[in-house]
């Protein structure tokens, strides 16, 4: 499943899988029209109370992102709005420390994770 629930996270856990629907959406996981998991099936696989996830349903919903298709669930909008509360710096940290938090499991440094965005960087090479 896409959705990554942190305990330290400050974040209630409804917002914490509304956000993570948002992401997958945001970076194409989930397209537009395509049905989300059942609110319990989700529940289940993350080992949280059903209300929990339909609170984040519920939540995005009033945010235009998902619609809910009496006796069908629930489905990504059309076009999801795109918010302007989104910086792209906010967005930029959550996938490094992502990227970071796989790079611990492989045993790598962020030292080296950052040279190796140096390395890849588009910026890096139009400065040769």
């Amino acid at each position: 499943m896409f959705v990554e629930l942190r305990p330290e996270d400050p974040r209630p856990v409804y917002r914490q899988i509304a956000d993570e629907l948002q992401r997958a959406i945001g970076v194409g996981m989930l397209k537009p029209g395509e049905s989300l998991p059942a609110s319990r099936q989700l529940a289940t696989d993350l080992k949280l109370n059903p209300n929990t996830v339909q609170h984040a349903y519920r939540t995005l919903v009033q945010e235009g992102v998902i619609e809910m298709r009496r006796g069908l669930g629930a489905f990504v909008a059309a076009a999801p709005p795109r918010d302007p509360r989104r910086k792209p710096a906010l967005i930029a940290r959550q996938i490094a420390e992502r990227a970071l938090r796989e790079a611990f499991r492989q045993g790598l440094l962020a030292s080296d994770l950052i040279a190796a965005l140096a390395e890849i960087s588009p910026a890096s090479s139009q400065r040769r």
